[in-house]
């Protein structure tokens, strides 16, 4: 952790050993109607759930968990073949009320502190960007946060995400297992099949999220696989 891009440490008894090195990040959003609300209940052990950092909305870092430490944030989740994510991952928490309590879009100042700390943690730990995912990634069948406001883009445009490939062509699958299969090589949990094709709009087309699979869809996710086979995608 580079101490200048923390404002404040506050260490939450919610963690235990790491059991992988760190290959991912996962980035959420706290759900709660409050900054304050969230940071008491990361670190009051009765809630079992924690962060590595936390970043509110006017961009103020706070660290929660070292980073060497299994912090408590996927909960039951997966990622390419990763089913212990907490293990792998580094979890970034960013201060929105969420879906439930009146979803609204991350401040200016609130992504200009997580860019530089992103930034340094995949370089730090080498993470490759096709591994900086969202909550809604790792668990389609649970969560949606960040959720569809969230600038990807943004992360992809300076190499801290992947950026969203244009379709060259709308793809039709014979079948929904065919795209399901396909959405399981690329790295989701297909086992909510449609949960998982609504996390994967949420993430790669956010203007229609209705679980539906689609031609462009299949054009999208086959421009993915192309780059990860071709190891563009790292």
């Amino acid at each position: 952790m580079n101490r200048w891009l923390v404002n404040h440490l506050v260490d939450s008894p919610n963690w235990n050993a790491r059991k992988r090195p760190v290959s991912m990040v996962v980035l959420h959003y706290t759900g709660m109607k409050t900054a304050a609300d969230a940071l008491e209940r990361m670190c009051d052990p009765a809630a079992e759930v924690s962060a590595h950092y936390m970043i509110d909305e006017e961009g103020i870092v706070t660290r929660l968990v070292p980073e060497e430490k299994r912090a408590w944030h996927a909960g039951r989740s997966y990622w390419r073949g990763e089913s212990d994510v907490n293990s792998a991952s580094i979890g970034i928490e960013l201060v929105n009320p969420g879906h439930e309590w009146g979803y609204r879009a991350f401040p200016e100042a609130q992504m200009d502190a997580l860019l530089p700390l992103l930034a340094d943690i995949l370089d730090r730990h080498d993470i490759p960007r096709a591994n900086v995912v969202g909550h809604s990634d790792i668990a389609p069948a649970r969560k949606q946060d960040p959720g569809e406001l969230f600038d990807w883009g943004r992360l992809a445009r300076l190499g801290l995400a992947l950026d969203t490939p244009r379709a060259k062509m709308n793809l039709f699958y014979d079948n929904p297992g065919k795209f399901y299969l396909a959405l399981e090589r690329f790295g989701y949990d297909i086992s909510d099949g449609r949960a998982a094709v609504a996390a994967f709009q949420r993430r790669w087309r956010p203007g229609l999220i209705d679980g539906e699979i689609d031609g462009e869809l299949g054009g999208i996710l086959f421009e993915l696989l192309l780059e990860r086979d071709t190891g563009r995608a790292r």
